[in-house]
């Protein structure tokens, strides 16, 4: 990747641009939307998510979520929050929402680069492993929650917890 960082840490380059040039790199199915936003299909152990990242530069701020389809029973939805609250608090960064309307959950998260910073391509090609990492970390809590009939608790145990150091 050290090519790509070479060619691509300017500030002249679009966050959108670094993003989509990492996207061929990965051989990431993706579409470049608009000039501000891309979006990209990354297959997981769990699922395929699809993966937004849109630039505002009003906001100065790049945008990612990560989203996959998620309809729970209506019954289950009060434990399924209490999931997503759980979830939401081993996140460093980021969090996760359930859209009912579209019935997607969605993991969001915004780089927020003002004053003219600039993103790397190191630092977007995390932004991405992240999201995709938090989703596939916390999907079978959700599902198990949703239709395993599970406890908001003793789905939690199953999310595999984050690993610092090495081995």
């Amino acid at each position: 990747m050290a090519s790509i960082e070479q060619f691509l840490d300017s500030t002249e380059i679009h966050p959108i641009d670094i993003v989509e040039t990492l996207a061929e790199h990965h051989a990431w199915d993706f579409d470049r939307v608009a000039d501000d936003q891309i979006a990209m299909a990354i297959e997981g152990q769990w699922r395929t998510y699809s993966i937004t990242l849109a630039w505002s530069p009003y906001d100065e701020m790049l945008r990612i979520v990560c989203s996959f389809e998620m309809d729970p029973p209506s019954e289950r939805r009060a434990a399924l929050f209490e999931v997503l609250n759980a979830a939401n608090d081993k996140c460093w960064a980021g969090g996760f929402t359930l859209w009912q309307e579209q019935k997607l959950m969605a993991y969001r998260y915004g780089l927020v680069l003002t004053g003219g910073e600039v993103a790397g391509t190191s630092q977007l090609n995390q932004l991405v492993h992240i999201a995709v990492s938090n989703c596939e970390r916390f999907y079978p809590a959700f599902q198990l929650v949703c239709w395993g009939d599970e406890t908001p608790e003793a789905a939690m145990r199953i999310a595999i917890d984050e690993a610092y150091g090495t081995a």
